[in-house]
């Protein structure tokens, strides 16, 4: 069975909200927004496959693509906040100092439940 990419938005939505003496809250939220990233990605990824004949790689150069997609078949919502996820995400996995981690997080989730919701 296929592996279904809403349970990473679930997964950010937990790490958002943990305390613990295991790891910071700033490592919680930098993994929220890549998860919340993921969700929204591969979600889009797969309707656009299933629904709207995009043939995906299924590699890196998925990323930009995807985004085009959506902004071809003008749906300019879904490819704005997937470039806007994208962004966050790159800031949390490479960038060693973030300002405003919590408020990304929030953003973050809100814009995949956001993806998620347009594309069901």
């Amino acid at each position: 069975m296929p592996f279904n990419w809403i349970e990473y938005l679930a997964l950010a939505q937990h790490l958002k909200n943990q305390n613990s003496n295991d790891f910071s809250q700033e490592a919680a939220l930098r993994c929220a927004v890549s998860r919340a990233y993921y969700a929204a990605f591969c979600y889009a990824r797969n309707y656009a496959r299933d629904y709207q004949s995009s043939k995906p790689s299924y590699n890196t150069d998925d990323h930009p693509r995807i985004r085009e997609h959506f902004r071809r078949v003008g749906n300019l919502g879904v490819a704005s906040d997937l470039d806007l996820l994208r962004q966050w995400r790159n800031q949390c996995d490479y960038g060693d100092n973030i300002s405003n981690i919590s408020l990304m997080s929030y953003g973050a989730i809100a814009a995949a439940q956001k993806i998620l919701e347009s594309l069901r």
